[in-house]
């Protein structure tokens, strides 16, 4: 008998891997280990960039018996696309289907897709076990094996794994894995469950909070930090819900930090202990990175949606944890809420971009299947899209028309603020308006009036809009925001060629050639450049004459023209951890 089972996992990006394929096999690999001659289990991994041609294609050369496929939001479309197609080139293929996408509206799906022999609802690794036996052994039957939506009906809801009998599914053994896992992003579960009742999510539904083994975690920390996996991001709903659990493994990582592995949390930042924020304090800038989902700062809406969050404990944390310099924050928004309206969401926008995040990701509300949400909809008037991601399209509070402003503004937050390249400029040119929100509309307003363009990947192309736009609101001042774009650019780039809207830079040759000269015998600021020749120092790195302070973290600085310029040298062989800017010095030349 030969049965090969293919667990399919489509990725949105190619850097991203799929845990729950991953899980299944490892859970089946451990627990399954004798299996008959001939009975085969494996991985394919897509991106959702792929032709679905060239999907299909791979999966029929791969001819699987059994093709079970890890069903998201941000994958139904193209699983669907195949869905259709696969019968008619492998049509005694049976297909399953598991994942959040499908494990709420499973009868329906099965009425609609007819080819599809069954769907595995909630968690999967005991129900993929049981349904490897049933094909390669043909027992038990599969009305007997719990979790399984299929033509005959529903089997009964299974009882939630023992996340301590899931095996590690990451194999650094074997090269081929080594090979797979290199340059990408790791995800890892040290619980499951959430306490928290938030309407928008399905953890929600799992109110159960089981801890993975405290010791098995750090062991399986260590196979990510003794490869050298770049980043590893945790899926715990709330990875401090237990205090005692998230401080042992702050503290674990802390102690045997390899200094290049990066770690992912997302948190409730109020519920951070002074103990923990002592830990985070102390660790390796760039260790770890938090993600921090504030949604809102309206308290009627985080009512409606059952987020009980204490504000202002929150903002002391982000501000404590800001002041350490050594980790990443990313505060989350969502637009569409109830109760929040347009000038309501740009209070919580100005609110939360006051907490000066390292980014600031202003999502929309997806109606996903199966949370409290969906059933809420209706009542608070919010009309979603039909397909994935089942975004809000408008509510009672929030128009169509609001929805495709905060579009823009959230296309101009990502090309500007959460690029970090123009952190100079940013609280300069947000002193000429009411508020950062307004900056943001304002500035959205003006791309589309002049039919700019943001997907382009020129970055000089930005700067020079946004240096138009800020002469438009203050023209006065076009030698300051034209020194603040240049030193926001030099910050991140050596730049071989000088875009045009940077002022003249002509430096005194004979000047240049006595300082590096100084620098290659006795270094006063390059001290990490040995060897190297005074014109090498000139290559690999720049020196800006400006004649305002730029780069004084304190914006009203800029206000005032120095006396005499001033040369910055920017060093580029040491950048910051968090923003990879380059190094500076103010110099004498």
């Amino acid at each position: 008998m030969n049965t090969k089972v293919l667990l399919i996992g489509i990725n949105a990006k190619y850097i991203h891997s799929n845990p729950a394929v991953y899980s299944l096999k490892a859970y089946a690999d451990k627990y399954y280990p004798n299996r008959p001659d001939g009975c085969e289990l494996t991985v394919a991994e897509y991106t959702i960039n792929q032709q679905t041609d060239t999907i299909l294609a791979d999966l029929y050369q791969k001819k699987p018996q059994i093709a079970a496929f890890s069903c998201y939001i941000w994958n139904w479309r193209i699983i669907q696309d195949l869905l259709a197609e696969l019968p008619k080139l492998l049509p005694d293929t049976d297909l399953w289907l598991g994942g959040p996408e499908v494990s709420f509206h499973a009868q329906s799906l099965i009425s609609k897709f007819p080819q599809i022999t069954g769907i595995m609802i909630g968690e999967g690794e005991d129900t993929f076990l049981e349904l490897l036996h049933h094909y390669w052994e043909h027992v038990p039957a599969l009305s007997d094996i719990k979790g399984i939506v299929s033509p005959d009906g529903f089997t009964g809801t299974r009882v939630l794994t023992d996340i301590n009998q899931i095996p590690f599914f990451y194999d650094f053994t074997q090269n081929d894995s080594r090979i797979v896992f290199s340059n990408r992003i790791l995800y890892y579960e040290s619980q499951r469950g959430c306490p928290f009742q938030c309407a928008y999510c399905l953890s929600s539904i799992d109110k159960t909070v089981r801890l993975r083994d405290i010791g098995t975690v750090k062991s399986e920390l260590d196979c990510f930090l003794n490869n050298h996996v770049p980043q590893v991001k945790f899926i715990d709903r709330t990875f401090n819900c237990n205090s005692t659990h998230a401080l042992s493994i702050w503290r674990y990582l802390r102690e045997n930090d390899n200094g290049f592995t990066n770690f992912h949390f997302e948190i409730a930042a109020d519920l951070i202990t002074e103990e923990q924020l002592a830990v985070l304090r102390s660790m390796r800038p760039g260790l770890v990175q938090l993600e921090i989902g504030v949604q809102s700062t309206n308290e009627t809406t985080l009512k409606a949606i059952n987020r009980h969050t204490n504000l202002d404990r929150l903002r002391e944390t982000i501000a404590a944890i800001r002041g350490f310099q050594n980790i990443h924050q990313h505060l989350d928004l969502i637009a569409g809420l109830p109760y929040e309206d347009y000038g309501s969401f740009a209070h919580s926008f100005n609110d939360v971009y006051a907490m000066a995040p390292n980014q600031l990701q202003l999502g929309f509300l997806k109606v996903l299947k199966g949370s409290p949400m969906e059933q809420q909809a209706s009542q608070y008037g919010i009309v979603y899209a039909s397909t994935p991601p089942y975004e809000v399209l408008y509510t009672k509070w929030l128009s169509f028309d609001d929805v495709m402003k905060l579009k823009g503004i959230e296309e101009m937050v990502e090309l500007y603020y959460n690029s970090g390249q123009f952190m100079h400029i940013l609280p300069v040119l947000a002193k000429e308006f009411a508020s950062p929100f307004q900056m943001y509309e304002t500035l959205a307003g003006y791309y589309r009036t002049n039919g700019y363009f943001t997907s382009t990947p020129s970055r000089t192309y930005r700067y020079q809009i946004l240096l138009d736009f800020a002469c438009s609101v203050a023209g006065n001042k076009r030698t300051l925001f034209t020194e603040l774009l240049t030193f926001d650019l030099y910050l991140r780039e050596n730049l071989k060629s000088r875009p045009c809207f940077c002022p003249d830079n002509a430096l005194d040759k004979e000047k240049l050639h006595l300082f590096f000269s100084a620098e290659a015998q006795n270094p006063q600021f390059l001290k990490n450049y040995e060897g190297y020749k005074a014109a090498q120092l000139l290559r690999m790195t720049h020196i800006e004459r400006f004649s305002y302070p730029v780069w004084h973290e304190n914006p009203s600085e800029c206000a005032a023209r120095l006396n005499a310029p001033a040369y910055i040298l920017f060093d580029y062989q040491n950048r910051n951890a968090l923003t990879y800017d380059a190094s500076f010095y103010e110099i004498m030349l």
